[in-house]
């Protein structure tokens, strides 16, 4: 081996070693050897000799001088020439990392693509001018907004215009989006898109089609192979990708000159990173936003309380359809009452019935050709059982666990098409002879019918009637106009082919939705229920949606007026009274009750920190790794609660008292949730 000299130039590096531990998210100074000093820039990633074992770190800056005052290791290599780690994304990683009290190297590893030798052979440096023709689109679809046109002339002229974007119902969302980032693109600006699913991807892939070619388009989404993952994240880099779109990681996508910054239906689960600092992308957008000068729309149907607090701090603006539009937009929307739609609700001898207008909602769509959508928030047959004759809920004898149906083959009497035997969701027993703990009947009800037994009691109210299934794993994209009966989870309603319309829509077992032990309950019925109305056609073209729920709650009110400001600003103020977020900075923080009580004696919280817990962990939630309840017990959680200020103050806090925490070598495992979706 030639021995190394220190480069002429700035010999010492100063690296960033991609560990994922949290006492050592520092700098370490190595020496660079001659060889390798053209190569060493600011950004690429270099391997290095750390502590015995060579490990990935990003080579963050060059010095002449080290301030250690023992000998230097060399780096061992430069791994790629590529700067990918760029002045613009270490400041978007270090504010990320003091909001969410988290790791450098953790929120690196979801940011940039892991390196692909081939990737790099490929041609990343072609124009994005040069990649295909592209034809300057419509944008007559801002003009049914309120101030829609001079926010487009806002974001056109390059000025900062910041908006939480209200879909109009039956709006063809991806073409607005498209049709504006088109035209920054052709000016020269940067688009970046994130949406929650594939889905909604290849929807908004397919309305940029219509203006540009595929290869001016940047895709980069879950499903990605890493040699094409890495080739796209280059071509961002270089700048031959002006316009990007894709899942929760394209957030971080580097796209040069950025203008125009998009997350739509920023309150989807599918939006926050699974591995920890759990990012939202709504946050590395905004932060974005803030850094680099973009426009940011946040686009949905329904309004989270986040981006209510925006609006109403003047961060951001409303962006609403106007009254015009919406008149001329919106179905039909009326409640009927819980048992309004009542499907065979005793499972023994029921009877299918349903509803004055929900059955001539749905009788006169059929009539007229068209598909009507039946949504319901649960797939397989009958997942909640109870009594028939006092409603307790049926339990388990054995574990006390909930008795449900299993989906059809699993125990279904194929001979008389009724569901036979009731079956644990927990342990898994069958239940053969139930008998009700409270008053010894043996017979059942459903609280809730599945999507499976949906669509069996809907096919016998309305025979000779196509019976179309989507959710699961079965989930369809579009289907063919025409009279069907369109059983979906939420999530799963399939588009009606050649933009048509259902010509009706059914809202059932809302209680399923509006029962849940969750903080955002409400907020997500609501999105769930805005996303199937959208699919409806107006109501002057007989469009109907029919909710089975109880018309005095304000929720359908909102819902039937479309009133999705109003309802995100009252869900805001009952935040609000409660203290949670976003109307307060909250932290969850998750562990064994020694690892917890360490950790606060570390832990310099801000003033006014108010402290929750601990408390058991919810049904579901474990922690991370091999826990070992014998040593640590049962695990617990522990929230922390602040004042709303510097957005960035507790999760300094929290992030210093886990870098002591981990230099003392605690093995306990420890999970530090800032500003949780899901707070238990």
């Amino acid at each position: 081996m030639p021995k190394k000299t220190p480069a002429a130039q700035q010999p010492v590096a100063r690296v960033l070693p991609l560990l994922g531990v949290a006492h050592l998210d520092r700098e370490f100074d190595y020496l660079i050897d001659e060889s390798d000093s053209q190569a060493a820039q600011p950004g690429v990633r270099v391997r290095i000799r750390f502590n015995g074992r060579l490990v990935d770190a990003i080579l963050l800056s060059r010095a002449s001088d080290s301030d250690y005052a023992g000998s230097l290791r060399y780096i061992d290599r430069v791994i790629s020439p590529y700067a990918v780690y760029t002045p613009t994304m270490s400041a978007l990683i270090e504010s990320l990392a003091a909001r969410y009290g988290g790791v450098r190297s953790d929120i690196i590893r979801t940011a940039i693509p892991a390196r692909h030798a081939k990737a790099e052979e490929a041609d990343v440096d072609t124009p994005w001018e040069e990649l295909g023709t592209a034809e300057h689109p419509d944008l007559s679809a801002w003009s049914g907004y309120q101030h829609g046109e001079s926010f487009v002339d806002s974001v056109l002229s390059g000025h900062i215009a910041r908006a939480a974007w209200q879909i109009a119902p039956g709006e063809d969302w991806a073409g607005a989006l498209a049709a504006l980032g088109t035209s920054v693109a052709l000016q020269g600006g940067g688009v970046l898109m994130v949406v929650p699913d594939q889905r909604d991807l290849d929807c908004l892939e397919a309305a940029f089609r219509r203006h540009v070619s595929a290869k001016q388009i940047t895709v980069l989404a879950h499903s990605t192979g890493p040699q094409a993952r890495y080739r796209r994240y280059l071509s961002a880099l270089t700048g031959q990708a002006r316009i990007v779109i894709g899942t929760r990681s394209a957030a971080f996508a580097p796209v040069k000159d950025l203008k125009l910054a998009v997350v739509l239906n920023d309150g989807d689960d599918n939006l926050v990173d699974n591995l920890k600092p759990y990012a939202h992308s709504r946050e590395v957008l905004s932060t974005r936003s803030a850094q680099e000068g973009c426009s940011l729309i946040l686009a949905g149907h329904a309004r989270t309380a986040e981006a209510q607090l925006l609006v109403e701090s003047g961060w951001a603006h409303d962006l609403l359809p106007s009254d015009t539009a919406l008149e001329k937009r919106r179905p039909n929307i009326l409640a009927v009452g819980a048992y309004g739609i009542n499907l065979a609700r005793h499972m023994q001898g029921g009877t299918t019935a349903v509803s004055g207008p929900a059955f001539q909602a749905t009788r006169a769509a059929l009539d007229r050709g068209e598909p009507v959508l039946v949504q319901v928030p649960r797939k397989g047959y009958a997942p909640i059982l109870a009594c028939g004759h006092c409603a307790s809920p049926a339990r388990c004898r054995h574990c006390n666990g909930p008795l449900g149906l299993p989906s059809a083959g699993a125990s279904r009497d194929e001979s008389t098409d009724s569901a036979a035997l009731p079956t644990c969701r927990w342990c898994g027993r069958v239940d053969a002879h139930y008998r009700c703990s409270e008053c010894g009947s043996p017979r059942l009800r459903a609280i809730v019918l599945g999507s499976e037994r949906t669509a069996e009691e809907m096919g016998r109210a309305f025979p000779n009637t196509r019976v179309i299934q989507s959710g699961g794993a079965t989930i369809l994209d579009e289907i063919p106009a025409g009279p069907a009966l369109v059983i979906a989870t939420p999530g799963a309603e399939p588009r009606i082919a050649e933009g048509g319309y259902y010509g009706a829509a059914l809202l059932v077992e809302t209680g399923a939705l509006l029962g849940r032990q969750d903080l955002r309950a409400t907020e997500d019925t609501l999105a769930k229920w805005a996303a199937a109305a959208t699919l409806v056609a107006p109501a002057r073209d007989g469009g109907a949606v029919i909710v089975a729920a109880d018309e005095q709650l304000p929720l359908v009110g909102f819902l039937s007026r479309w009133d999705m400001v109003g309802a995100a600003a009252v869900e805001l103020q009952a935040r609000r009274e409660v203290r949670f977020p976003p109307a307060v900075h909250m932290a969850a923080v998750d562990g064994a009750d020694a690892s917890l009580d360490a950790f606060l004696e570390l832990a310099e919280l801000p003033e006014h920190a108010e402290l929750l817990g601990p408390v058991p962990l919810p049904p579901g939630v474990s922690l991370p790794g091999d826990y070992d309840h014998e040593r640590g017990g049962e695990p617990q959680r522990l929230l922390i609660r602040t004042p709303l200020g510097p957005r960035s103050e507790l999760g300094q806090a929290l992030r210093r008292a886990n870098s002591v925490r981990s230099a003392r070598k605690d093995v306990l495992p420890l999970r530090i949730t800032v500003d949780p979706i899901n707070i238990g």
